[in-house]
């Protein structure tokens, strides 16, 4: 049997709503949450969660790293990590150029150059606050060479968080493979990009650095299940339209290219260009649906996850982008678990 891995479900919650979310999920049975940048911090609901459920992880994934610095990334990461008691994974994306130029107003970089920098100068704060090394990173893009007594926070009796990061190019996957503890991979994924493109990049990453630490791969796994046949075709309809979205976007081809559906790239992205969503829906084969996602009734899911997943993934999160009852969730959860033997 392969190592169990890990379930993360979605933590959409405001700092309001963040204390009866997260007991509802740790009923439903998930292992972890994880917030993700949208229209609130990623970072406050965590603590709210991690305070009423403390038996869950508690994640961003991802929060958009690039307009943070990364003294503010180490201070917010080494207090949730103190506060969850050891349960805090940061998960850190570069987000894409119009958003970090419009939006948050910063100057965009190479990204996984940046990133790559940016993960080693949190690790030398780390370092600074855990194990009492000098603070002296000076890179391109960040420079941290001051840290008086009062300033450091001193070490975490828990041991330093995780840090994972979103990636799904070659140069994103192998950056994470070099310096990272584990890579965020996209929802747009399916086994034979995992094992062509993402592995095989992780691995040269990891070859570069000599390192053999463990590294977890944490898989956003689209899931069509229902109740009932209504259910499950709006399930259906959701995921697909999420498919066409996701195809239309240029970077996002290696994975269409590892199936053999490349060619309904272009013609995709110029639909979305002009706005014409249903026909956009319509090009999307079932093949593709069943590719990309694990399609079945609930009592099936389980299985299927397993099967699809359970050679390559530390941690699954659960990406159901339509409503469904929290019972169905609960029963598919505990049947993984029961499959896997925990």
């Amino acid at each position: 049997m392969t190592k169990p891995f890990l379930i993360d479900g979605p933590f959409y919650a405001t700092l309001e709503t963040a204390k009866d979310t997260a007991l509802e999920m740790a009923d439903v049975g998930y292992d972890g949450v994880y917030t993700m940048e949208g229209a609130h911090d990623p970072f406050y609901p965590l603590i709210v969660a991690s305070e009423h459920a403390p038996q869950l992880d508690i994640s961003t994934a991802i929060a958009v790293s690039f307009p943070r610095n990364p003294m503010h990334l180490a201070y917010q990461a080494l207090d949730l990590q103190n506060f969850s008691k050891g349960n805090f994974y940061l998960g850190l994306g570069s987000q894409i150029k119009p958003h970090i130029e419009k939006r948050f107003g910063v100057d965009f970089s190479p990204v996984a150059k940046r990133m790559r920098e940016q993960i080693l100068a949190i690790r030398a704060i780390f370092d600074c606050f855990q194990h009492g090394e000098r603070l002296n990173f000076e890179g391109e893009y960040y420079r941290h060479t001051l840290m008086g007594p009062m300033f450091n926070p001193g070490p975490c009796e828990f041991g330093l968080p995780p840090i994972l990061t979103g990636g799904f190019g070659p140069k994103m996957c192998e950056m994470a493979g070099e310096v990272a503890d584990g890579l965020i991979v996209h929802p747009f994924n399916n086994v034979a990009y995992l094992q062509d493109h993402v592995m095989p990049n992780v691995n040269l990453g990891k070859e570069k650095s000599g390192r053999d630490s463990d590294f977890t791969l944490s898989i956003s796994a689209m899931v069509v299940t229902g109740t009932n046949e209504l259910n499950f075709q709006n399930a259906y309809n959701g995921v697909r339209s999420l498919l066409a979205f996701y195809g239309s976007t240029p970077a996002y081809l290696p994975a269409m290219k590892a199936l053999g559906f490349e060619d309904l790239q272009p013609t995709l992205n110029r639909l979305s260009k002009e706005n014409r969503m249903e026909e956009m829906e319509a090009l999307i084969p079932d093949e593709f649906v069943q590719q990309f996602a694990v399609v079945a009734e609930p009592k099936d899911v389980a299985a299927k996850l397993i099967e699809k997943y359970g050679d390559v993934a530390g941690r699954i999160s659960i990406y159901a982008p339509y409503f469904a009852e929290n019972a169905m969730w609960k029963e598919i959860i505990a049947d993984i678990k029961r499959l896997q033997g925990r």
